[in-house]
């Protein structure tokens, strides 16, 4: 199965408008991929997304998804940016993963997942007899979310590093997979996402977190972002249908999907 390109490096997590050459660029804005992140997306010159930073966000802009995850090996600078707690206010990532029906024993991956911002959250709500496979391109974050995990003693997080030809995921193993702020960076998201099928159980769910197509306060430029009825559109031709879109976050839209009928 081939893996998403992502940074996150999907909280992956928002982003900013790329600065002209002659002037220094501003400096990242705690909104953040990425996540990828990612990432996974891990992410770009979105300065707040999950995942991914200026170099990967003009690359996605040009359509090169090659060079997408690239630039996070500075981790103690992206951390800064992906982990600042003013996120908490708008990203609610505890509330989100409650309104996901995460329950203890389940099996949830985060794409692109970038610092692990979202690990802890997740770490609680599937409890020790669960598990949380926290899964990125970039190997810095890899292993910064491995130190992360020591510290914040989750030994349920398993981290895993992705690369450009396997996701690293074993058929029917997640309950759920978790896309945050990096559906937008993946290049052939219905070649993905049909192969992704077969990583989940029987019941699996996939839900897709993205920002909204409209001025917010924190998140990319409103050209770079994704309507929701694409990604509908886009997940239908990989076989999946919408189950429930959540009314949470204030700037971001949540899509849940199962495979199949």
């Amino acid at each position: 199965m081939n893996a998403m390109p992502l940074a996150l490096s999907a909280l992956a997590l928002a982003c900013g408008t790329p600065t002209p050459p002659e002037q220094p660029a501003p400096p990242p804005d705690p909104a953040v991929i990425e996540a990828a992140g990612e990432d996974h997306e891990h992410a770009h010159d979105h300065q707040q997304d999950h995942h991914h930073s200026a170099q990967a966000e003009q690359a996605h802009a040009h359509g090169d998804h090659a060079t997408v995850g690239h630039g996070f090996d500075d981790v103690e600078k992206w951390a800064a940016i992906f982990d600042d707690p003013t996120r908490a206010e708008w990203q609610k990532p505890a509330e989100l993963v409650a309104a996901l029906g995460v329950t203890p024993g389940m099996v949830v991956a985060d794409l692109g997942a970038g610092t692990g911002y979202f690990n802890a959250a997740l770490a609680a709500a599937v409890g020790a007899e669960g598990e949380v496979i926290a899964q990125d391109i970039e190997p810095n974050m890899v292993e910064h979310m491995k130190a992360r995990a020591v510290t914040e003693e989750t030994p349920q997080v398993d981290v895993r590093l992705a690369t450009a030809e396997e996701t690293g995921f074993a058929a029917g193993e997640l309950d759920l997979a978790l896309v945050v702020n990096t559906y937008h960076h993946i290049g052939d998201r219905v070649a993905y996402f049909t192969g992704l099928k077969a990583a989940l159980k029987e019941g699996g769910r996939l839900a897709i977190v993205e920002f909204k197509p409209e001025e917010t306060p924190v998140g990319p430029p409103v050209a770079l972002r994704l309507a929701p009825q694409t990604v509908r559109e886009e997940l239908v031709a990989a076989g999946w249908t919408e189950r429930e879109a959540l009314d949470l976050l204030p700037y971001q839209y949540v899509l849940v999907f199962t495979p199949g009928e």
